[in-house]
C-alpha cells in the first residue's frame, strides 16, 4: 500500500491511536478530560541517515514524547512527523 507522505532522513510518519473513552472504574470521559494519547502506530519511515539508521518499522507501535513532532492533516486524516528520536520505545 502506497502512502501519500514519504518522510526524509531519519523521520517518521505516525497515526495516534484513539484515547480511552472510559476509565478503568467504568467512568466515561468527555472530550475535554480525555488525556492525548502517547501510543501511536508508524505509517511511513524515512530511508534512515548515515548518522542514525531507522530503527522502526510502518506497522509499528509506539511511545512518543508528549510535545514532539509537528502534527498535520492529509486526506482528511490527523498524522504527525517527527524525528526517530522523539519515539521512546516500541510496543511489543
Amino acid at each position: 500500500m502506497k502512502f501519500g507522505i514519504r518522510p526524509l532522513g531519519s523521520r517518521v510518519v505516525i497515526k495516534k491511536l484513539e484515547a480511552e473513552e472510559k476509565t478503568a472504574g467504568g467512568i466515561i470521559l468527555t472530550s475535554s478530560a480525555k488525556e492525548a494519547p502517547q501510543i501511536a502506530e508508524v505509517v511511513a519511515c524515512g530511508p534512515g541517515t548515515d548518522d542514525e539508521k531507522m530503527e522502526v518499522s510502518v506497522g509499528d507501535k509506539v511511545v512518543f514524547s508528549k510535545y514532539a513532532g509537528n502534527e498535520i492533516k492529509f486526506e482528511g486524516e490527523e498524522y504527525t512527523i517527527m524525528n526517530q528520536k522523539d519515539i521512546l520505545a516500541v510496543v511489543e
